[in-house]
């Protein structure tokens, strides 16, 4: 009987739960310094002294370095040189000056923590103010550059010339929304270490993909890959923003070769909160209008992202927001335009989406302002302009090529699951009976893309599987996992293909000496690309342990089947007579023989999961406060290799998107100081502000891959956020609210309701 589609408990979790995982702060390095960064406590300023002799003198200290004592190249971009001005590239350390808070400016060295934290105490930064950018608006104005030698705060945008078309419209509407800045907040915050093995460099590194790091590194200190070995081991979290290292990380080998020791550095929480990547940071104008029988002729989005002090992923995010502006609609016309710029503030990165979640709430809000504005259901609105089944493609107006999709269907089964009329009915009768605490209903329908990127042909991730003496498998890949379950998915995709048992299989990753090539665990495609390659190597490995199993019952290798269900080989027809895996291990053991497959999967395109999410929140008027009383979420993510897994991935997005709707945002003042530092201050969402999600299967299978599987990481995530906004906009919708920006903190709603009386 075949594993897949079954919920098989993850292999991982009694380590995770028992021992604990092995992180990069638990690796025992002999003699291994600790660094401690000094971080600049202003937003923008001319840096005109730096003292380091009395920190210097402190005992135990090593070394304290500035800029100027690096000699060390600028970080260099993601994606290779070209993609912003050299003008906005980020050195490791400030050079000159500083533009926001928490840029490490010098960093200290020392026997342990408290000797390193001391000294960086005692570093003195002397700094001649300047005026700080924090705003998109305001950086758009150019009065006040970051970056002098670039004569602009625009370090990239996407003038597609392509402009909504409203002249045919009945209905026009135009509404301001802001996607507010959130934290990544990995429960393993930033993190590496290093040391020197003759000229090699050992770089130990929390990171969502080894061979990244290991690029970087080869780019800053010229060295040939060769010279640099990366390990990743256990990773608390990533999300997105450990998919790229820092200057921090990377600069961590210098400091080993320094002070001729290992050197290893953690961040704290709130170095985290202020250093680490952000994400989101859009502001947008959305443009929707059609005929007051529901159908929409065109919309437009214009788009200014935050980038932050310094040029990162973050950047490059209003391309995936371009790419899925369209959404799941047949809209006649679109609009798009967007502008990245660079503020006093933390650089912003890739977070969970990275892009597609921006342009789905910007959609799904658009939707809800029209059918309110026309006087018509959500629902029926989305049902007139869904673009109608495929299952062999659908390209765009911004040219993304849909795999396939039941769009409409996706919002059918969240209806019936959610009971939507007695819903709607409930909300009346409250709304009659002037009940202060009020229902509100919100729906969105989302597609969003996974595996992007990889030029012509695809993406192209690696996995082999290899059999021991014992009749154990070794499999080896690419994909780096950092809470997925990618061991659990991986073992049962072998052992589907071969009859080996799970627990007699190892997966290694994450080691750049042991797996000869990876690339980036994000973007939601590991288990269409790398679990593509290792599902093919499986049934290779199977098929050339077939012909040895041949020799060992002296027949044809043709006539020599694999029983799946219980891992023996034997002659088609005679199962009586039979050999096992541990049979064929032993003989190729014995001959020298190396029973070896390995594949590197390239999907033609990515692919696009859809579905659709209805929330139902309560809104108590007397104070603003928001209770999420239940969500059902219709997430379609292709062929579901383990549900099981799927579902702990849909729970975790629908978290994020609830929070990001209610609760979250990254928060800086006028000068630019940041006022959400640590969790005291930031509202990260737990079990309790949450329901019992509700969740409704659908499965409609990718044609680019050979599992039909596609992307779950993100889905949640990218549905829940503006359900869950339009549950909070409806509720109040009789009361004359039109728009709230996101987070609807009970504040935002009190003042909403106040200014909704007041006019």
């Amino acid at each position: 009987m075949s594993l897949l589609g079954n919920r098989v408990l993850r292999t991982e979790d009694p380590k995770f739960l028992t021992t604990g995982g092995d992180y990069v702060g638990d690796v025992v390095l002999a003699g291994a310094a600790v660094a401690v960064f000094v971080r600049s406590t202003m937003a923008h300023a001319h840096i005109t002294s730096i003292e380091t002799a009395d920190a210097l003198a402190m005992p135990g200290v090593l070394a304290v370095l500035t800029f100027d004592d690096l000699g060390l190249p600028d970080m260099p971009p993601p994606f290779g040189p070209g993609m912003w001005p050299e003008a906005f590239s980020r050195p490791l350390l400030a050079r000159g000056t500083v533009r926001f808070v928490g840029e490490p400016v010098a960093v200290v060295v020392a026997d342990d923590i408290y000797a390193a934290a001391d000294a960086a105490e005692a570093v003195i930064v002397d700094y001649q103010p300047l005026p700080a950018v924090v705003t998109l608006e305001h950086a758009l104005t150019d009065e006040v550059l970051l970056f002098p030698e670039a004569g602009t705060n625009k370090p990239s945008g996407i003038p597609t010339g392509m402009v909504a078309d409203t002249s045919g419209c009945d209905v026009v509407i135009h509404q301001r929304m802001v996607n507010q800045r959130v934290a990544a907040a990995p429960i393993e915050p930033r993190t590496s270490a290093a040391y020197w093995d003759g000229d090699r460099l050992v770089h130990y590194a929390s990171s969502q993909g080894s061979h990244i790091v290991l690029g970087a590194l080869a780019q800053i200190y010229k060295l040939t890959p060769d010279k640099i070995r990366v390990i990743t081991p256990d990773v608390g979290g990533g999300f997105g923003a450990k998919g790229v290292p820092s200057p921090e990380e990377v600069l961590v080998g210098e400091l080993a070769r320094r002070v001729g020791r290992p050197v290893r550095w953690s961040e704290s929480r709130t170095e985290n909160m202020t250093a680490m990547v952000h994400g989101r940071g859009q502001v947008q104008q959305v443009t929707i209008g059609g005929t007051r029988d529901g159908k929409v002729l065109a919309f437009g989005l214009e788009v200014l992202q935050e980038a932050g002090a310094y040029p990162a992923l973050g950047t490059i995010l209003p391309g995936g927001t371009f790419l899925m502006h369209c959404g799941v609609y047949e809209f006649p016309s679109t609009g798009f335009d967007s502008k990245s710029l660079v503020t006093n503030t933390t650089p912003v990165g890739a977070f969970r989406g990275a892009g597609r979640p921006e342009a789905a709430a910007a959609i799904e809000r658009a939707i809800d302002l029209f059918a309110t504005e026309i006087g018509m259901d959500p629902i029926e609105v989305r049902h007139r302009n869904f673009i109608a089944p495929f299952m062999n493609g659908h390209t765009t107006r911004s040219g993304a090529k849909y795999d396939c999709g039941r769009f409409g269907d996706a919002l059918d089964l969240a209806v019936e699951q959610a009971g939507y009329a007695a819903l709607r009915a409930e909300q009346a009768a409250r709304r009659a009976t002037s009940d202060r605490k009020v229902l509100g209903i919100g729906i969105s329908c989302y597609v969003e893309v996974t595996a992007m990127g990889g030029g012509a042909g695809g993406i192209t991730e690696s996995g082999s599987v290899e059999l021991q003496a014992d009749g154990t498998i070794i499999a080896k890949t690419g994909s780096t996992p950092y809470g997925q379950g990618h061991e659990t998915t991986w073992a049962m995709l072998i052992s589907d293909a071969t009859g080996v048992p799970m627990d007699q299989i190892r997966v290694l990753h994450g080691d750049t000496d042991v797996i000869p090539s990876s690339g980036l665990t994000g973007g939601s495609r590991s288990v269409q690309i790398a679990g593509s390659a290792i599902s093919d190597a499986a049934t290779r490995l199977a098929s050339n342990a077939r012909a040895a199993a041949a020799e060992l019952l002296e027949a044809a290798a043709g006539d020599v089947v694999l029983d799946i269900a219980t891992g023996q080989f034997h002659v088609q027809g005679t199962p009586a007579k039979a050999v096992s895996w541990g049979a064929v291990a032993a003989s190729a053991a014995e001959t020298g023989t190396l029973l070896f497959a390995d594949n590197e999967f390239s999907q033609p395109g990515p692919s696009f999961p859809f579905g659709a999410h209805i929330a139902v929140v309560e809104v108590d008027l007397d104070t603003g406060l928001v209770t999420l009383v239940r969500h059902i979420a219709v997430d379609d993510c292709g062929t579901m290799i383990n549900p099981l897994l799927v579902e702990g991935q849909v729970h975790g997005g629908l978290a994020q998107g609830a929070a990001q709707a209610l609760l979250e945002e990254v928060r800086y003042d006028v000068d630019g100081n940041p006022q959400t530092a640590n969790f005291a201050d930031y509202a990260v969402i737990s079990a309790t502000e949450l329901p019992n999600f509700e969740r409704v299967e659908m499965e409609t299978p990718s044609p680019l891959n050979p599992l039909g599987a596609k992307g779950i990481g993100e889905s949640g995530t990218i549905g829940a956020t503006p359900a869950v906004h339009n549950a909070v906009i409806d509720a109040l919708a009789h009361l004359g609210v039109r728009h709230i920006d996101m987070p609807c903190t009970p504040e935002k709603v009190w003042r909403a309701l106040g200014e909704a009386a007041a006019r």
